[in-house]
């Protein structure tokens, strides 16, 4: 056998500035790791229905039990938002332009409350906001939806704070709902809801096509 030979290795004596630049490193690496991301165990859930209106998404799940849900919500703002306070600036934006959509095509067909001032004479639908607001029509009616908008917050706060109010309730059914069936008002809720999304539509429609073409009504 060949004999082995050990030859004894020196070990260097850390010198003062040595020990200075490995103290340095060892505080620039305990902060780098304080901003590392910590290890989190991904948890196992449970993949929600696909959307009826966006097959390619999920359906959201806080907008379950609403009435005319159909899983449109691609932005997720149920996930933050209160659905409540989401359905009720739908029914809200929704019964406006309802109205806005019948007042735009009425004024173009030449539907007018009389007396009209002189100042909006012979305006169309397009060109009746500027002409109101010169005449001072528009800030009068800017105050009353003000004061609208006050009554509708005050509702609003109590029906976030568990009043048991409906998004949209105000109470107001004209009799027509009174001693009718759970089933019966929600179909109505149905056909409103149905409703609003599609005069929102509309309304877009209407307005950009009449400015577009400049022309009477049906603007084509």
């Amino acid at each position: 056998f060949l004999p082995i030979f050990q030859f004894p290795i020196p070990t260097p004596t850390p010198t003062p500035s040595t020990m200075m630049k490995l103290a340095v490193l060892a505080a620039v690496a305990g902060s780098a790791a304080g901003f590392a991301p910590a290890p989190t165990t991904r948890a196992v859930t449970t993949v929600n229905a696909k959307s009826a209106s966006l097959p390619f998404l999920e359906s959201p799940p806080n907008c379950d039990g609403y009435v005319g849900n159909v899983g449109f919500d691609p932005f997720r703002f149920s996930d933050f938002a209160p659905v409540d306070f989401l359905r009720e600036a739908e029914l809200k934006h929704g019964r406006i332009c309802m109205m806005a959509w019948l007042g735009w095509v009425s004024v173009d067909c030449g539907l007018r409350v009389l007396p009209v001032p002189e100042a909006l004479e012979g305006v169309t639908a397009a060109t009746a906001h500027d002409a109101s607001v010169e005449q001072g029509g528009l800030a009068q009616m800017f105050l009353w939806f003000t004061l609208l908008e006050v009554i509708d917050f005050i509702a609003i706060r109590q029906m976030l704070e568990g009043s048991g109010r409906a998004p949209g309730d105000f109470g107001f059914d004209g009799g027509l709902l009174r001693g009718k069936s759970d089933a019966y008002i929600e179909d109505m809720k149905l056909k409103e809801i149905t409703h609003c999304r599609l005069a929102m539509m509309a309304f877009s429609g209407v307005a950009t096509q009449a400015v577009l073409t400049q022309g009477p009504f049906p603007y084509v």
